[in-house]
């Protein structure tokens, strides 16, 4: 399941975000504070994760110490999910 969140996310995030659907996300990239990703796209990203995994990501917590690499997200979604 952590397996398939991460291919989920991180082909969100090359494919409609960065519109560069052959890129690969590692899940130790630094989205946020690398620059990778801005705040009009976080919204994007987080609105994605409440539509295709059913859990709630409060405004507080869209920022680089919870949201900066897809290892963080999953755990997130992981962690709403249990």
């Amino acid at each position: 399941m952590t397996e398939d969140i991460m291919n989920v996310l991180s082909e969100f995030i090359a494919r409609d975000i960065l519109k560069q659907p052959s890129r690969r996300i590692n899940p130790q990239d630094k989205l946020i504070s690398s620059g990778l990703i801005d705040s009009f796209h976080l919204v994007d990203l987080a609105l994605f994760i409440e539509d295709n995994f059913g859990v709630h990501i409060d405004d507080a917590e869209l920022n680089a110490s919870v949201f900066d690499t897809l290892d963080e997200l999953v755990a997130l979604v992981n962690e709403r999910k249990a």
